[in-house]
């Protein structure tokens, strides 16, 4: 029989790139419930879905994320639905002995300031980035509920993985609710479209950032999915940055704008480097595939078909 692989949500970035990537591959059966199945704040609806089903593998993509201003307005949101999640997941996981589940953290966990390029054993070294504390230690308690886990049950079925920044198709584009790149483009396209002289962006510029493309991402996954005694956690990083000044010029370059772009050096920047030392994933034989400038491209061209069709479709209604 074929196995079955469990991806909570699977419409969003990195759930989307996972279905795309185990669908591909064809070598599991894939259960893809939405949230009106199966609510991950509940307990019991969490618990009847994994006894019903019995998956073999779970991959938990869903939880609750933004940048900097929605970190900052909804911290409580931040903190208790992300851990309700993680404990009804990692709960009804183990209670059905599942073969591996898939947890993935942030390296926002990271001390703000941090030795670069930062190892996993730097976890727990120094003081967090405030602006994403609420979000950073719900992910360390998920990394401290994958360890706790499996060593009470004498097991490796937790595993943990600290992507750096995310970025593809089905990215929230919302300047409330989505990260600094797919941001970016949402509002270079709209600077475009309107002739805007210029655009003011936040902070200085010079804060540097590590970007993984979520197909990427999940190939890195299908490569562990199968793997025995993974380090935890795992960093997966691609092994270079660039600063937000670099970045919001080449994407100002792939969208086409040609306007000014200004920096609001009152507003925060945040932690200033985070780049993810990935030699131990790298010695278990993966490397990423995709380029920044072609991930830039089909993420801007995935903005175009989708997101600025549904505008125009609920404009016109």
């Amino acid at each position: 029989m074929r196995k079955k692989l469990l991806i909570f949500g699977s419409t969003g970035l990195i759930g989307s790139a996972c279905k795309r990537h185990f669908l591909e591959e064809n070598s599991f059966d894939l259960l893809m419930p939405l949230r009106n199945e199966v609510d991950l704040l509940n307990q019991d609806q969490v618990r009847s879905y994994f006894i019903k089903n019995k998956p073999d593998y779970v991959i938990l993509a869903a939880g609750i994320v933004g940048g900097i201003q929605y970190n900052a307005t909804f911290p409580a949101d931040f903190i208790v639905k992300n851990l309700t999640m993680q404990l009804n997941a990692f709960a009804a996981a183990n209670e059905t002995e599942v073969k591996k589940f898939i947890f993935f953290a942030s390296s926002c966990m990271y001390p703000k300031v941090c030795e670069q390029p930062m190892k996993e054993e730097l976890l727990l070294t120094g003081p967090l980035e405030q602006t994403s504390a609420s979000y950073a230690i719900a992910k360390i308690a998920g990394i401290q509920m994958a360890k706790a886990y499996n060593q009470q049950y004498q097991t490796d079925r937790f595993a943990a993985v600290i992507p750096n920044s995310v970025y593809g198709p089905n990215d929230n584009f919302s300047p409330e609710k989505g990260h600094v790149l797919s941001v970016l483009i949402q509002r270079f396209h709209k600077a475009k479209m309107a002739n805007d002289p210029s655009i003011l962006l936040w902070g200085t510029g010079e804060p540097r950032r590590e970007f993984i493309y979520s197909d990427d991402l999940a190939a890195a996954i299908g490569f562990l999915l199968p793997q025995t005694n993974i380090p935890l956690p795992l960093n997966i990083g691609v092994g270079y940055d660039i600063s937000i000044k670099e970045l919001a010029e080449h994407l100002a370059n792939v969208v086409g704008y040609q306007g000014e772009i200004l920096w609001d050096t009152t507003k925060p920047n945040g932690t200033l480097k985070k780049l993810l030392d990935n030699q131990k994933i790298t010695k278990l034989g993966w490397e990423p595939s995709v380029s920044f400038e072609e991930g830039i491209h089909q993420t801007y061209n995935w903005y175009l078909t989708n997101e600025i069709s549904h505008e125009c479709l609920s404009t016109s209604v």
